[in-house]
């Protein structure tokens, strides 16, 4: 079993099993279908690199949102940025799945957009004015990519248009 206690005998394999019942097991056991065959000779030894002493556990000073498949922590983590606000409360559902699931990704990566429009916020609130159109890139956009930063523009513009055409005429009515 593989904890974060391994060992270089953790690594190597000498009890003789059968796999062959899995598919693409054991592929690269014909020297012919290696490609990093015949440089690379393999060993156990190579795996003898792989013991060292744990770095002591980072203290937790901030919430930090662990994965259901890793119940314990890794020996280092940022802190920079703990969760906070909506895009906080949607991270923490979001790590309430497992990794491999879009029950997970998608609202991490809604979190990570309403997380910007929080940022801004968080801007304005200090007195700070982004500058929107550098955070965007789109000076780098203009200058290398100018098609489809025009048509990107201009799909803007229809939008932003079409929704105060909207809102002024249920005013009217």
């Amino acid at each position: 079993m593989m904890t974060d206690q391994t060992t270089p005998e953790d690594f190597i394999h000498d009890k003789g099993d059968h796999y062959s019942h899995i598919k693409g097991w054991g592929i690269d056991f014909d020297n012919k279908n290696d490609p990093t065959y015949p440089i690379k000779k393999r060993n156990n030894a190579e795996h003898q690199g792989y013991s060292w002493p744990r770095p002591p556990q980072q203290q937790e000073t901030v919430e930090i949102l662990k994965s259901v498949e890793r119940p314990n922590l890794t020996a280092v983590y940022g802190t920079s940025n703990p969760p906070a606000g909506l895009s906080g409360v949607i991270r923490r559902y979001a790590f309430k799945y497992s990794e491999s699931s879009y029950g997970r990704w998608l609202p991490l990566m809604l979190a990570d957009r309403i997380n910007m429009v929080e940022g801004m916020i968080g801007d304005i609130a200090k007195g700070h004015t982004p500058n929107i159109a550098k955070e965007l890139g789109l000076g780098a956009e203009w200058k290398y990519n100018k098609r489809s930063f025009l048509t990107k523009s201009i799909v803007a513009g229809v939008a932003v248009s079409f929704i105060v055409y909207r809102l002024c005429c249920n005013k009217k009515k």
